[in-house]
């Protein structure tokens, strides 16, 4: 049976983060990629120029025409900036049962603002219970709980205990942005805490990681795996990526990481 993945999520024109990176990678991982675009970015490696909303009535009109047509097997979430979009994406969302990837797309990796502010605590009541597992960056997770950003184990762990809380099954808090040879993230899932560490890759082609990351867990979930064998496996395929990715020769900011680094170099 062929495995479905469906993102929700950002158009990147620049191609190496949002759906663009999602269908790149549900198609390097073996599963067939569908799509739900929420809004259009006008933006490359040195940053985002314009964003525009697509209209609540079309977001709703592609998962209708998904949902009716295909077998989806998992879905992914990424940038869903506004209180309609996501009140429209979580109502459509409740009438499915496959599982859910929120990867909590907030801020680009040049610094914008992809969330509206006012957004925020509708992402958290809406979304957040539909999500098999969460996955923001030590900058997402701040926002989502309020906090300012965790500099500790048991900061981290405090931050992750809100998202539970708040409806997650799941929460993964990815330690890319904190310091060291090393990466560390932080898987938290029936009742306990899981350091998940590998060398850092140094490079400045690392645009699209978090999107990347959630997406290859997506696919893996869509597949049929069970949830600590999807991000085992997706983290050893971004890790690759990034490393792949320091030979991209792409645009003049933060380069794409490479996500077809098994096929061509």
């Amino acid at each position: 049976m062929t495995a479905i993945a469906l993102t929700i999520a950002g158009s990147d024109s620049g191609g190496g983060a949002g759906i663009q990176a999602d269908i790149k990678t549900f198609s390097a991982l073996g599963a067939y990629a569908a799509s739900v675009i929420t809004a259009i970015t006008a933006q490359n490696t040195k940053g985002v120029t314009a964003v525009e909303d697509i209209s609540v009535a079309t977001i709703i009109a592609q998962m209708d025409a998904v949902f009716s047509d295909l077998a989806v097997n998992a879905v992914k979430i990424g940038m869903v900036s506004r209180i309609e979009t996501i009140a429209a994406i979580a109502e459509r969302l409740r009438r499915q049962s496959q599982p859910v990837v929120l990867d909590p797309v907030m801020v680009a990796t040049s610094g914008d603002r992809l969330l509206h502010e006012d957004a925020i605590e509708t992402l958290r009541r809406d979304l957040l219970p539909l999500a098999t597992i969460v996955t923001p960056n030590l900058p997402e997770a701040a926002l989502l709980t309020g906090s300012s950003m965790a500099k500790t184990e048991t900061e981290i762990a405090r931050q992750a205990e809100a998202i539970l809380k708040a409806g997650a099954k799941a929460v993964l808090i990815k330690g890319g942005h904190g310091d060291g040879p090393e990466s560390t993230d932080y898987l938290f899932a029936d009742g306990a805490m899981q350091a998940l560490s590998a060398a850092r890759v140094e490079t400045k082609n690392d645009h699209g990681t978090g999107c990347t990351l959630a997406a290859a867990i997506t696919a893996h979930l869509a597949q049929g795996r069970e949830l600590r064998e999807a991000l085992g496996l997706a983290k050893d395929y971004l890790n690759g990526a990034l490393d792949a990715g320091r030979g991209l020769a792409v645009g003049h900011g933060r380069g794409p990481v490479h996500h077809f680094y098994r096929w061509w170099g």
